[in-house]
């Protein structure tokens, strides 16, 4: 492994990420990328990156460059829309209000290719939720997808046909040869034959707490309901303590992740957000960490239900371990997601916004009891087994692995896109 500076300051190891800091610092990354891939030996042959201005280096040294895209295909088609949605007047909004007066739920767009007739503003990804015509994320988006339809000779996506297929197939007109491969802890668990993976590196952005696997081995199947907002969301101290009472009032378990960064409002670790007598309430029938091995968690017979902020990787994780969800979107794509898992694929329940703890406590009851409950729990599982069909040898994650590898990635120095 090697690293290039991305320009911003220090920051502690377990902080989380400023994506709008980040974002920007990227172009910033070109120069040093540069010096890097030209002193490597043998040469390198094709670099892969979602960011833009990596792609278009890449290209500038005459190196095939490939965008890796870790969001769901249905989002980045989402994504694909914004610069017409600017065209017609619609992004920016016309005035704050109309993030609270119903206008993103009665916008309807139902011209998107690749994604249900009945879509509506609401479902797209949060860079339409801007009253400001200079704003700049929408902007690096837009130059983003901009980038993608006409730089990379080919586009791979994290996602699996199944799940993905008539958003593939309708940006087969408008991209590069684009491939479905994932979910990849599937693929990788087939690639490593079972057992020689490195375990000495694990995907986790924060350190991992093992503990809480030990108390899960105490429960009943599908007993625990396990609660994570990812690495990036941000809560306010109302919405921490609302969510904490509706998880005490449904009297169920739950294992909850709590960054110390997770309240957006406050000066010290969130936990200690967290009044008194909910934890007294609670102490028999709850873990809270600050990080746990998530993917571990999902797959633990214990776990009855996730409740998610709907990241991508939570989503794809969840339903390859079989796991219904309770989804509070919190931004960027997530938004899309939610509205796949409640809508399309009925294995979601959304929760409010605004955040209420009877709305929690009552959607906490349904999930892990109710009718409802138990059907998310069946086409939850019909969904783990379509993703374990994907990833297998001859699924068509693995076929479309083995064509990026051998018909993508191994092209000649030089053939990357005019």
């Amino acid at each position: 492994f090697a690293a290039v500076p991305d320009g911003l300051p220090p920051s502690e190891a377990d902080a989380s990420q400023d994506m709008g800091a980040l974002l920007s610092s990227m172009e910033a990354l070109v120069p040093h990328l540069r010096s890097l891939v030209s002193g490597l030996l043998p040469p390198a042959s094709c670099v892969i990156s979602d960011v833009e201005h990596v792609l278009y280096g890449s290209k500038e040294m005459g190196i095939p460059c490939v965008t890796f895209w870790t969001t769901s295909a249905f989002a980045f088609m989402a994504s694909q829309q914004l610069q017409r949605l600017v065209d017609m007047g619609i992004v920016p909004l016309k005035e704050a209000e109309q993030l609270r007066n119903g206008y993103l739920d009665d916008t309807v767009l139902d011209w998107v290719p690749g994604m249900p007739s009945d879509i509506r503003l609401r479902d797209f990804p949060s860079f339409v939720r801007t009253t400001d015509p200079d704003d700049a994320i929408l902007k690096i988006i837009l130059n983003a997808m901009a980038c993608h339809r006409t730089t990379p000779s080919a586009i791979i996506f994290h996602t699996f046909d199944e799940i993905d297929r008539e958003a593939m197939a309708a940006m087969s007109t408008i991209l590069p040869p684009s491939y479905a491969v994932g979910p990849l802890p599937l693929l990788l668990g087939q690639v490593s034959g079972g057992g020689v993976v490195d375990t000495t590196l694990e995907p986790d952005l924060s350190r991992v707490n093992h503990a809480c696997l030990e108390w899960l081995n105490g429960k009943r199947p599908d007993s625990v309901l396990y609660v994570s907002f990812g690495s990036i969301a941000t809560l306010t101290s109302s919405q921490l303590v609302e969510f904490a009472w509706g998880l005490a009032n449904s009297k169920m378990d739950f294992l909850w992740v709590i960054r110390d960064d997770l309240v957006s409002d406050g000066d010290g670790p969130a936990a200690a957000v967290l009044p008194p007598e909910f934890l007294e309430e609670t102490k028999a029938r709850s873990h809270v960490t600050s990080w746990c091995p998530q993917e571990a968690v999902l797959r633990h017979k214990a776990t009855g239900a996730f409740l998610t902020q709907c990241g991508w990787n939570s989503v794809l994780e969840s339903l390859g371990a079989g796991v219904p969800m309770l989804c509070w979107p919190f931004g960027a794509d997530q938004y899309t997601n939610a509205r796949y898992a409640c809508s399309e694929w009925r294995v979601g329940l959304e929760i409010g916004g605004d955040v209420k703890r009877g709305e929690v406590e009552a959607a906490v009851k349904e999930v892990m009891e109710g009718d409802k409950g138990k059907e998310m729990k069946r086409l939850a599982m019909e969904w783990k087994e379509k993703a374990a069909m994907a990833a297998l040898p001859g699924g068509p994650s693995w076929v479309n692995l083995e064509k990026v590898v051998n018909e993508v990635l191994t092209v000649a120095p030089g053939s990357c896109k005019e």
